[in-house]
């Protein structure tokens, strides 16, 4: 299925512009499990034939696998705006190698080194840029730096806008699962976008209270991963066995998973396609960055993207509580 994602141009810097649906490739680093470099292929052509010209990765992704794939399709496909992180350097480590023990289902032939120094930033970046086989990326996001909040505005952010200023990355930001650092990013420093991933879904709605606002008045774009949080909204009925952010999901956020999916049957659309819509009723939010590992996965996802959706259902679950206070000022 072909969806027709809008091109939306980050506010402070206008010449980029990205696609409302993004592609989320860890997958592409062998995410939990292998697979094959003809399965990414047709993973990436499928991506590209939905209309999708966003796709984030990191060298995080399977050890820079995720990154040498992203490159392989790029340099085949015109027009894709790519995004990759910075904080993590891989250092080569001598054979036998073991498996990877981060997620990702590659042989651990690198280590990751932690390094939100000006010097480690550039390195991570340039590496990046090498993995890719291209001269510069049009985002780079500051990968999870909740432990090194002074470390990174006093070096991370800056070697970052220096970046900027060489031409070697378009826009800057920072990419974590939490919103209130996000938050303080935006106030404090010359970010252009941040990407939250789990904090503005169908159950966790937090972002709308610290995150969105300041984003929106300091014209900060915001990219919204994780929105099924980690598998609970991925289905039409959560399961019993459903996981939430990682984490077998307990039974009352089961239950409310539940009357989500109650009230979007009433209205004939499926929980999957108000957990992808949502983030973007949002002014604020400018993409929704979506893991898909093969063809089927981007067909449903596509499919979710473009179904539609009346504003009833939104009203209603305001009315059942299931929608924050924050999120029902900017539904009014």
């Amino acid at each position: 299925m072909r969806m027709t994602p809008r091109r939306v141009p980050l506010p402070r810097r206008p010449q980029v512009s990205i696609s409302s649906v993004g592609f989320g490739a860890a997958s592409l680093g062998n995410l939990y499990h292998a697979i094959s470099d003809e399965q990414a292929q047709h993973t990436c052509a499928a991506v590209a034939a939905a209309g999708i010209t966003y796709v984030d990765t990191a060298p995080h992704y399977g050890l820079g696998l995720s990154e040498e794939r992203v490159g392989t399709w790029v340099r085949e496909t015109p027009d894709v705006m790519i995004s990759t992180k910075v904080g993590r350097v891989l250092e080569p480590l001598d054979a036998p190698w073991s498996r990877d023990t981060e997620g990702f289902d590659v042989p651990a032939r690198y280590r990751r080194v932690r390094d939100y120094s000006a010097a480690g930033i550039r390195r991570s970046l340039e590496d990046s840029l090498v993995r890719l086989g291209v001269d510069h990326v049009q985002v780079a996001l500051l990968h999870d730096p909740d432990e090194v909040w002074e470390q990174a505005v006093e070096q991370s952010i800056p070697e970052l806008v220096r970046l900027r200023d060489e031409g070697l990355v378009d826009a800057i930001g920072v990419g974590m699962n939490q919103s209130a650092m996000l938050t303080e990013f935006v106030r404090r420093c010359d970010v252009d976008v941040v990407m939250c991933a789990g904090r503005f879904t169908l159950l966790d709605q937090s972002a709308a209270a610290d995150l969105l606002p300041i984003a929106l008045q300091r014209e900060v774009a915001v990219l919204a991963a994780g929105v099924f949080n980690s598998g609970i909204l991925t289905q039409p009925e959560p399961p019993d066995d459903a996981t939430y952010d990682y984490e077998p999901a307990d039974r009352g956020i089961i239950d409310r998973a539940r009357r989500l999916a109650s009230v979007c049957r009433e209205h004939g659309v499926t929980l999957p396609a108000a957990a992808v819509q949502f983030p973007l009723l949002h002014p604020a939010v400018a993409s929704v960055v979506l893991g898909m590992q093969s063809p089927q996965e981007v067909a449903a996802d596509a499919a979710a993207a473009g179904s539609a959706i009346p504003p009833e259902l939104w009203q209603q679950l305001v009315r059942e509580g299931l929608l924050s206070e924050a999120v029902a000022e900017v539904l009014a």
